[in-house]
């Protein structure tokens, strides 16, 4: 069986390989996702000045109260959906998707979903 450090590694190697050919440009930048066991995080980055446009994540407490009885899919869309409204008032309708090295299943492809049903363009 597999060790949680060596899959953490072989993720992170997924990550960098990938991350060789997607860069956020002020036009599009790029929408990270990290997730822990507990949590997930999205990130809106400018990679060519490495600042952060928009974000959001299940611990911040207007998110908390939005996800409070759901589970952890349902957490990841709305995130998804919140790190969108939150680019979006900042002029950001294209982004690329960086899924950080995670398959795009579960709790990524759902942080996705909602991200595109409140009006993300990728």
């Amino acid at each position: 069986m597999i060790s949680k450090l060596d899959k953490n590694a072989k993720r992170k190697a997924r990550h960098y390989r990938t991350r060789r050919h997607i860069i956020g440009t002020p036009a599009r930048p790029r929408l990270n996702v990290y997730r822990s066991l507990n949590h997930i995080y999205a990130q809106v980055i400018d990679d060519s000045i490495g600042n952060t446009i928009a974000a959001a994540s299940t611990v911040e407490a207007s998110v908390k109260a939005l996800i409070e009885g759901k589970n952890k899919k349902e957490a990841a869309f709305i995130v998804g959906e919140t790190v969108a409204k939150r680019a979006l008032e900042k002029g950001v309708a294209k982004v690329v998707f960086d899924r950080g090295g995670y398959l795009y299943t579960g709790r990524v492809a759902e942080l996705a979903a909602g991200a595109r049903k409140a009006g993300l363009d990728f």
